[in-house]
């Protein structure tokens, strides 16, 4: 597996789990933890939630840091 598609998961998935979290916890008011893992739209949300993190805010990190990395080898 590539540097990229590594570090696109562990930064995108991150984000997408702490999402996925936030927005349970949020939602305990409504609803338990237990009646939010039986209904099928948490999966789809939890699903959601991981691929945008890893597509989209991953590939966004990648080039950020290739971007931060090019420019300090110019700065040198």
């Amino acid at each position: 597996m590539s540097e990229r598609w590594k570090y696109q998961i562990k930064s995108g998935g991150l984000w997408g789990i702490f999402m996925i979290l936030f927005m349970s916890l949020y939602e305990l008011k409504e609803k338990s933890f237990s009646e939010q893992l039986s209904n099928p739209n948490f999966y789809v949300r939890a699903f959601f939630y991981l691929v945008t993190g890893i597509f989209l805010l991953g590939y966004y990190n990648w080039k950020q840091k290739i971007k931060n990395q090019n420019s300090e080898k110019n700065r040198l």
